[in-house]
């Protein structure tokens, strides 16, 4: 029977413990505690920019008149609180896909999405794998003297590449293209004998250095591919990098003249032995014009090469994957290195270490740069230059055997499989303007010859914040039940008008928004949110605490925290608690200052201390009260006959036994010397807001006579200790065999000091004397050898 009570009041007690968490989620749900609700969300703007979940409600009378922020919450509890779904407004967040374009390797190729500040859209991309794809390589040659060799060793691989590309490609098309260097001092000798012939030196007919020439176009004509090879010569530069970079993308860009198929796999294969020039390195020659990313081929040779800089990286990126090419490098391996963090930076990029160019290494390289870049399925996202930042991108890729992989690439992909990428693209905030946009996103499978093309409509604004005469009725609702309709009188929206204006300013909306029909529509910042009634308020222009706008314990109003209850401070930061300024005698700061982040700040400088109850310089202060201290001494300290000083004097007087044992923190101590040499101790305070003197009825007094001798015996008594202390000094000195004089005693060594120590001569000195024999003007030169000491003998000083 007992253990079925006890199981019956633990069940009962379970019950009540629930019903108490859901009254108190519901109290809070009801009261605003959600995510939705702030002060600070006083318009439908500011409302959904705190999240695709909030709404705001406009209906005329909701709640009566309640606060504005009050708008501003979850759909479910404006719902419970009289707010219908006809008088809301929500983030609307729609991903709509155009079944009608049809796709073969990537789908959907378009997509619309509708977004608002703080929300996110997703959706998923298919990228397959087909089988046999037809391959269009270019050949892109470095052909300058270095590459003779390898150059001799391309002209036989056409028909062997031919063939065995037949394993993995029913149609394989060939191109060919030649770079040396931009043809300008100090990439090439500049004088009239080398312009033509940079071989001249050597009796070799070389052809003229170029930044580009496209030879043959795309064609599946493999003999044709080989002559023309046979018929390249080579040509020759000064410095060590090359212009690869720049013949890349002119072979990239100029899809008509290159012949780019659109159906089939481009590769794009560059050969060198060499570095490459990068973007900036065209200023010594004095180009400065950046590269414009076009193409600027006339008669198949690049015209532009002497007129803008090399393309950067970045720029080279972009092109790629715009025209659908893989960029294979082939390159010796003492570049390899260079060129191994360059392939890091461009998507769908291959390198292949040769050690010498000839024809099975390079097609070895070809093969197995197809199949690896065919097998690595990578997907690049790509936002417009004007609102990238305002967008975020993640992009999550399934892969054919179930797995994610980290990154935005599958590896591993065969022929007609399939690979996923979840892509989720969020807006963080909108235009300058405040106004909608739209932009255009792409996503492009990395060397695939299709894309999809996503087009984001942004909602920055609501359409119950704006008035005018084809508006909807959602903006008659939001007039603060004025009633005013669009189409009244001017005048009176004009008089309205004066509701955008806080007391005391004489500008409308704190001069930072426009007042629309009544209501204040604050303007956009690039440093954060404008918001509140008046335009008074953001999030940006006040002091932070931990990283927070006021310590997140106040709102930002005109440039200052507008601290909630219980706090105060610049940034919200210091509990408004006392205690811990509160001196012994129960005052805070004795009085003396205030309790800021609970420490005192005196008000006077001269006081200091944790209780603002020290001060060193109020000797003053006690010199002050001497004439009202020697007006109660001359009556003789007793109190009725000392109560007429009290009107000439300010401070209320007390009479006390000893004060010394009263000497507390918040009291000053001060003495008084009479005439007669007697000192009366006595305290001053101010601690009450009137000055108060507490004087000691029993005086300190010495006879004139006894201090003369006590005077005297102190100044015998020094004389004394004195000569005792020069006759001690002497006698020890003499015990160590000193003499004043500084000499040595004759028995006593003499020990060196460590400056005599430390001297040992180790040359000899020479000196010049003259002797009577002979003439003065001959001397007799008498050399003096000082031997070395050895070492570790004593100094004879």
């Amino acid at each position: 029977m007992t253990s079925w009570l006890r199981a019956y009041g633990s069940v009962l007690l379970c019950l009540l413990l629930c019903s108490l968490v859901v009254s108190v989620c519901a109290e809070d749900s009801s009261t605003g505690g959600s995510a939705c609700w702030s002060p600070s969300a006083t318009s439908c703007t500011d409302c959904l920019r705190r999240g695709p979940q909030c709404a705001w409600c406009f209906k005329e009378d909701f709640l009566n008149g309640a606060g504005v922020s009050q708008r501003c919450d979850l759909p479910e509890n404006l719902r419970r609180r009289g707010c219908g779904p006809e008088f809301m407004e929500q983030s609307e967040v729609k991903v709509e896909v155009n079944a009608t374009v049809s796709s073969t390797q990537v789908s959907p190729q378009d997509i619309s999405i509708t977004l608002r500040p703080g929300s996110e859209a997703n959706f998923i991309v298919a990228v397959k794998q087909l089988e046999r794809y037809p391959v269009d390589l270019y050949y892109l040659v470095d052909v300058s003297a270095s590459m003779q060799e390898n150059l001799d060793h391309l002209k036989t691989v056409g028909v062997a590449l031919s063939l065995r590309m037949m394993e993995h490609s029913s149609d394989l098309w060939m191109g060919f293209g030649s770079f040396v260097d931009k043809p300008v001092s100090p990439y090439i000798n500049v004088h009239p004998s080398k312009i033509n012939n940079p071989c001249s030196d050597y009796e070799i007919r070389c052809r003229p250095a170029h930044g580009f020439h496209h030879v043959l176009g795309m064609t599946g004509n493999v003999s044709e591919f080989t002559r023309m090879i046979k018929r390249q010569r080579i040509s020759g530069n000064m410095d060590t990098p090359e212009g690869g970079l720049d013949a890349m993308l002119q072979a990239a860009v100029c899809q008509r003249a290159v012949g780019w198929r659109p159906e089939a796999k481009h590769l794009l294969m560059l050969m060198t032995d060499q570095t490459s020039h990068l973007a900036l390195d065209s200023r010594l020659a004095g180009i400065v014009v950046p590269h414009d990313g076009l193409c600027h081929l006339e008669n198949n040779v690049y015209t532009a090469t002497t007129e803008m800089d090399h393309p950067s990286l970045g720029q080279l990126s972009e092109k790629l994957l715009e025209n659908n090419i893989h960029s294979v490098f082939a390159v010796e391996k003492q570049q390899y290195q260079w060129y191994e963090e360059l392939v890091r930076l461009l998507p769908g990029a291959y390198l292949g270490k040769l050690g010498l160019f000839q024809a099975p290494s390079i097609i070895e390289l070809v093969v197995d740069a197809y199949k690896r870049l065919l097998s690595e399925v990578t997907v690049s996202v790509s936002v417009e230059d004007k609102a990238v930042s305002r967008y975020w991108v993640s992009v999550s890729p399934i892969c054919p055997d179930g797995s994610t992989a980290n990154g935005q690439s599958c590896s591993g992909v065969k022929p007609d499989e399939t690979v996923y990428f979840n892509i989720t693209i969020g807006q963080r905030s909108c235009p300058d303007d405040g106004n909608d946009e739209d932009i255009t996103v792409m996503v492009h499978a990395v060397g695939y010859n299709e894309s999809t093309v996503v087009r984001i409509h942004s909602k920055c604004g609501c359409s119950c914040e704006h008035c005018g005469d084809n508006e909807p009725p959602p903006c008659r609702g939001t007039q603060g039940g004025s009633g005013l309709e669009p189409r009244q009188d001017q005048g009176l929206i004009k008089e309205s008008n004066q509701d955008c204006r806080a007391a005391g300013s004489d500008v409308d909306c704190s001069g930072r928004g426009v007042c629309e029909c009544g209501r204040c529509v604050c303007e956009q910042s690039r440093l954060g949110t404008i918001h509140g009634k008046y335009c008074e308020m953001d999030d940006f222009s006040c002091p932070y605490e931990g990283g927070l706008l006021c310590g997140r314990r106040g709102v930002c109003v005109s440039g200052e925290c507008a601290c909630e209850d219980g706090w105060t401070g610049d940034s919200c930061s210091c509990p408004v608690s006392t205690a811990t300024c509160q001196a012994p005698n129960g005052l805070v700061c004795s009085g003396r200052g205030r309790c800021v982040c609970g420490e005192c700040v005196c008000d006077d400088p001269q006081y200091s201390g944790d209780f603002c109850e020290r001060c060193p310089a109020c000797q003053n202060t006690c010199l002050s009260h001497w004439k009202c201290v020697e007006c109660h001494l001359s009556h003789g300290l007793r109190q009725k006959e000392g109560e007429h000083c009290n009107s000439t004097c300010a401070p209320l007087v007390g009479y006390k036994d000893d004060v010394s044992g009263q000497a507390e923190e918040l009291w000053i101590q001060c003495m008084y010397i009479s005439n007669d040499s007697c000192r009366y101790r006595f305290q001053t305070s101010s601690q009450t807001g009137q000055s108060q003197l507490h004087i000691s009825r029993r005086p300190e007094c010495v006879s004139s006579g006894r201090m003369v001798g006590t005077f005297l015996s102190v100044c015998a008594l020094t004389v004394l200790c004195g000569l005792v202390v020069v006759a001690m000094s002497r006698l020890l000195l003499q015990k160590r065999g000193w003499s004043p004089e500084g000499a040595a005693e004759d028995g006593g060594p003499y020990h060196c000091t460590v400056k005599e120590l430390s001297y040992k001569p180790t040359t000899n000195e020479k000196t010049v004397t003259y002797r009577r024999d002979h003439p003065p003007d001959r001397p007799v030169e008498m050399h003096i050898q000082v031997p070395k000491m050895p070492l570790g003998d004593p100094w004879p000083c």
